[in-house]
């Protein structure tokens, strides 16, 4: 293999690896980073929209992007039931929320399995291939990749530039002092667990047409996004750029190097180093130096 191949190779997988942990973290950043709570049934949420996705497409007979549309919005409907009916009782217990949201993974998992059997048929990936000599990648990595930086970016401009965005982590960091203030926190937490939903349904609804559509696969998510998400720290939205930065370099190399397996176990394990060293993320060595 040429040198140029070798680090064309080397890229794709590295920028597939940040596509993958970004998209599934920024709906966790959302709902554990900035609100606390501890929602084990994210996976869930995420496999909700690729169910919602290949539903609507193979089922209904939308176009994809239409599927996609409908897909991503399935969790938010689901995240409004579940925040109104349990998760609204368990702010500032995070104990709870853990169970509760283990309880709502176990359900979502078998109701899937019940109504759609151990699998359900695969989109294919659209656009094709890129090749540049004897290299060949899937364009639609790339089409994540750009979205990933797409999304982290609006969101980040939600929470900091818009009026919704300032109540937010107004609410947030001290809802008394929203209160006082005339903030409607009950209606500003209900909204940003929503919001949390409706990005991981469009992490769902992307990928869609790239996993294998099982009840199980949300597992696959969920551990990629608490990563990601612990990993980045304090500054959530900052520390999830950052933290899927560095472990997509990490398990990128590694995979390529000795296979996927051990690039995700080097993944783990960078991960429990960086906590060892930095507790509060790699989010607050820039912090420090602002």
């Amino acid at each position: 293999m040429s040198l140029i191949n070798t680090l064309l190779s080397y890229s794709t997988t590295i920028l597939s690896s940040f596509a993958f942990l970004v998209l599934s973290a920024i709906g966790l950043a959302v709902i554990f980073g900035m609100m606390g709570i501890i929602n084990l049934a994210h996976g869930e949420f995420i496999l909700l929209g690729v169910y919602g996705t290949a539903i609507s497409y193979h089922a209904i007979g939308l176009p994809l992007v239409a599927a996609m549309f409908v897909g991503a919005l399935v969790p938010s409907v689901v995240g409004l039931a579940l925040e109104r009916t349990v998760v609204q009782h368990l702010y500032a217990r995070p104990t709870d929320s853990m169970v509760a949201t283990w309880g709502v993974s176990l359900i979502t998992i078998e109701g899937l399995l019940v109504l759609f059997g151990p699998s359900y048929p695969g989109i294919q990936r659209p656009f094709g291939p890129v090749r540049v000599g004897s290299f060949s990648a899937p364009i639609y990595t790339f089409v994540l990749v750009g979205l990933a930086g797409g999304i982290l970016l609006f969101t980040y401009y939600i929470f900091m530039y818009t009026d919704f965005g300032l109540r937010a982590r107004a609410t947030l960091q001290n809802e008394e002092a929203a209160l006082s203030l005339g903030v409607n926190t009950r209606d500003i937490y209900t909204k940003t667990f929503v919001l949390g939903s409706f990005l991981a349904g469009i992490a769902g609804a992307l990928y869609a047409p790239v996993v294998s559509i099982q009840p199980n696969a949300g597992s696959r998510f969920v551990i990629a996004a608490f990563v990601t998400v612990i990993v980045g720290g304090t500054n959530v939205l900052l520390g999830t750029f950052l933290s899927g930065s560095i472990l997509s370099l990490i398990e990128g190399i590694a995979a390529q190097l000795v296979g996927t397996f051990f690039g995700r176990a080097l993944l783990l394990f960078t991960a429990i180093l960086v906590i060892r060293i930095a507790p509060q993320g790699v989010s607050t060595f820039i912090s420090e130096h602002e």
